[in-house]
């Protein structure tokens, strides 16, 4: 089962990645909701999970809460690393060939982080299977933008066509890689507590940081684009709920 859902995962990154090379428009809307369920993951099911699995504390705070901020911030350093927005649209010319090696690394990371969303598809079925879905359909939203994103640093930094379509392959790939190992390797219940706070600081930083400002870039559409991440939001709520 983890492995058929992040199978679902590899689909929606190279679908991200087919409306990245074919449309512009109306992406603000995709990407509000993507924004919403990633939310509602995060909110509803991630962070209540990890801290009733584990209830052990290191200086008074809950051991998933300071690995969902060490998450957030690891990806938010490691995005200032990689220089990963530092380039906008406008640049694109006068940076294509001097920065292609950012695309690349963005690339990597975004693989990498891939990785770890099949990785918590797998760790959360060894926890219950309310949850697993959940993060499941949270890992699905976000592959999208994931694909989506893959193939749109590559291009934006000068890579060929071939090269991103190349990366974008790669992306597709590591959460079915990710899910199986975890599903292949028994993962002990404080690891996967503190493991689920990581990956709910993780996917908040992602939804805040980069889909919802990539969402709202245009300044077109902003109700509706508001409104479909309340939806996204609230489309996770009602799953959670009839999931209990």
């Amino acid at each position: 089962m983890p492995i058929l859902l992040s199978f679902a995962a590899f689909l929606m990154t190279l679908l991200g990645g087919l409306v990245a090379y074919r449309i512009k428009s109306r992406r603000n809307l995709v990407l509000g909701a993507a924004a919403g369920v990633m939310l509602g993951v995060v909110a509803f099911d991630l962070v209540p999970e990890s801290l009733s699995l584990d209830p052990a504390k290191i200086h008074g705070v809950p051991i998933p809460m300071l690995t969902f901020a060490l998450g957030f911030l690891g990806i938010h350093i490691v995005e200032r690393a990689v220089a990963m927005h530092d380039v906008h649209e406008g640049d694109y010319a006068a940076h294509r060939h001097a920065h292609a090696g950012i695309g690349l690394v963005a690339g990597s990371a975004l693989i990498f982080h891939s990785f770890l969303d099949g990785a918590a598809i797998g760790a959360a079925f060894q926890t219950n299977t309310t949850l697993a879905v959940s993060v499941a359909i949270g890992v699905i939203a976000h592959d999208f933008t994931d694909g989506f994103n893959t193939y749109t640093l590559a291009s934006l930094y000068g890579n060929a066509r071939r090269r991103a379509l190349t990366l974008l392959s790669l992306d597709a790939l590591a959460p079915i890689l990710g899910a199986t190992l975890t599903t292949l390797i028994p993962i002990p219940t404080p690891l996967v507590s503190a493991y689920l706070g990581l990956f709910a600081g993780f996917l908040l930083y992602l939804a805040t940081a980069d889909i919802l400002p990539e969402a709202h870039s245009s300044h077109r559409h902003t109700g509706a684009t508001l409104a479909t991440t309340v939806a996204g939001a609230l489309f996770m709520w009602l799953v959670i709920g009839l999931a209990e």
